[in-house]
């Protein structure tokens, strides 16, 4: 039976149902340094891998260089040893950021920051594109039901508010399912900084690859950033698989990825 795009939304305000899992440490505190304040600076690649070098127009320097809340900062959570790092990035107050849109906040703070506005689009739930250029020229979404469509209601503007006001509509319209419809395939041997694995649906969650790290054999390592439910700040998830070399995952592992709070087929991953 097709759902309308109304309860698509109240859908989606659910979708990333959080798991409970044992209070337990599981990050190696050797990989931290924990004055740093960027997070390619606070959290090292275990020995033997390296982080390679980017162009610092790409996105890969972007989330590298994301800045940190301080060492052992909290994160809206019910509980606090999901994460081994903050992201300083305000999140609004209206409990709308969460899962599948902290991956679109982080594409399009980086489209922001390098003026690519012509590329920050995002699908909502029933497919309508809503493109960041339609809105800054003055455009406004406008939703009935299941049907959607641009109205002129304001005047044209580029400042940060105004694309923060654009990204929040997003979120509300957007989630778990129309990123992965979105996203393009990849290969997890093809896995770099700003993928996506994705599990669409109710409950549904999304969590971004941060960076990648690889040792002389081509072996890659990779950290994971997510937002959840609530509303919450960006936050570098540990591994509960091996202490060793957490919060970096082994990105050769074996079925599905399994986290703190979900577990992710491996075939799951997508790229913007």
């Amino acid at each position: 039976m097709k759902m309308t795009f109304t309860l698509f939304l109240s859908i989606f305000l659910f979708s990333c149902s959080q798991v409970s899992s044992p209070l337990v440490s599981l990050e190696n505190t050797s990989l931290i340094n924990a004055e740093a304040k960027t997070l390619a600076a606070r959290i090292n690649p275990p020995a033997g891998f390296t982080r390679a070098e980017k162009d610092s127009t790409s996105f890969t320097h972007f989330l590298r260089n994301m800045k940190l809340k301080p060492d052992g900062s909290a994160v809206k959570l019910s509980w606090q040893d999901v994460h081994v790092a903050v992201i300083d990035m305000e999140i609004g107050n209206k409990d709308l950021q969460q899962c599948a849109d902290a991956c679109i906040r982080l594409r399009a703070e980086y489209l922001w920051k390098q003026k690519r506005f012509e590329e920050i689009h995002f699908n909502l739930t029933n497919g309508f594109r809503m493109d960041y250029s339609k809105w800054r020229d003055g455009n406004r979404l406008k939703v009935d039901g299941n049907k959607t469509w641009w109205e002129k209601t304001a005047e044209p503007s580029t400042s940060y508010q105004t694309f923060r006001n654009y990204l929040d509509k997003v979120f509300m319209y957007a989630g778990t399912l129309s990123i992965e419809k979105e996203l393009k395939t990849v290969e997890l041997k093809n896995l770099e900084p700003g993928d996506v694995f994705v599990i669409g649906g109710s409950p549904g969650h999304a969590a971004m690859v941060a960076d990648v790290a690889v040792d002389n054999e081509g072996n890659k390592l990779f950290l994971l950033v997510q937002g959840y439910m609530p509303a919450q700040e960006i936050h570098v998830i540990k591994n509960p698989n091996d202490e060793s070399i957490s919060p970096w995952f082994k990105g050769d592992f074996e079925g599905a990825l399994t986290t703190m709070e979900w577990t992710f087929p491996r075939y799951k991953l997508g790229r913007f």
